[in-house]
């Protein structure tokens, strides 16, 4: 279901392009086999930055984000993330990046066998065993409460609806307090009103932990709702960059559709 466009919906301001550079993409280029997904891509995150990743199914946007977190290899070009080149770094290394850089999935990707705070006590127990339980317990509260959902702490995922998982999968990455957070089709199967939530709750995320984020979605109220900046994946490369408005103000063919099918269909 795609989310209405609420009326009126103000653009973030672009950001200021002397800020530091947190992701930097030069001539990335990918291929399974004789398909080219990514072609000469070139692409910056900047600091404190939510960039929004627009582009069809199978144009790609997926492969991009597996390779900036280093689950898969590109074939040519540099990816560097936090200053770290990832595909010239040690296992070890990657694994220290990988903590740095939070993926909310686009199905929550929740434990149905663990309550909502065993589910985030998960990840930060395996991976800062040094923590006492009062600390893992406060830091559990402390993200709940961040989105909302403390009232769920010992709910299990199956009694929460579709906005509430969502939120709780955001809780659950940022529980690691990343640097960067990657969000995979947030708004995907929900209603308009969640939409709008979760839109906010993206936001929030970025003023309330200082996040350099990159939004995968189709959904344009999303990309205007969120988005410091706009990229549109076209024939494996990100061919318009800049605002909402700067991006779709053209008449390219390629470009059109997309907003014809969220705002005028």
């Amino acid at each position: 279901m795609q989310c209405s466009d609420p009326d009126p919906v103000e653009q973030k301001k672009t950001t200021d392009t002397n800020l530091e550079k947190v992701i930097t993409i030069r001539n990335l280029y990918k291929a399974f086999g004789n398909f080219e997904v990514l072609k000469d891509v070139n692409l910056d995150l900047y600091k404190g930055e939510n960039l929004v990743v627009l582009g069809k199914s199978g144009t790609g946007k997926s492969v991009l984000i597996k390779i900036l977190v280093g689950l898969l290899t590109c074939d040519s070009g540099e990816v560097i993330v936090l200053k770290k080149h990832v595909d010239h770094i040690t296992y070890k290394e990657l694994l220290e990046l990988r903590l740095k850089v939070g993926f909310s999935f686009q199905n929550s990707a929740l434990y149905d066998s663990m309550t909502v705070a065993e589910n985030l006590k998960f990840p930060l127990v395996r991976n800062q065993r040094k923590l006492g339980k009062a600390e893992v317990n406060r830091s559990v509260e402390e993200v709940l409460d961040a989105v909302g959902l403390l009232a769920t702490l010992n709910q299990m995922p199956s009694e929460l609806s579709g906005g509430q998982r969502k939120r709780v999968g955001i809780a659950r990455t940022l529980i690691l307090q990343p640097e960067i957070m990657l969000y995979d089709e947030p708004t995907a199967g929900l209603d308009p009103i969640t939409c709008e939530d979760i839109n906010s709750l993206i936001n929030e995320v970025q003023e309330r932990y200082h996040t350099s984020s990159i939004i995968i979605t189709h959904d344009l109220t999303c990309a205007k709702a969120v988005g410091n900046r706009v990229a549109i994946l076209l024939d494996g490369k990100f061919e318009r960059q800049g605002t909402f408005e700067e991006v779709f103000n053209t008449d390219d063919d390629r470009v059109k559709p997309f907003y014809d099918y969220n705002f005028i269909q």
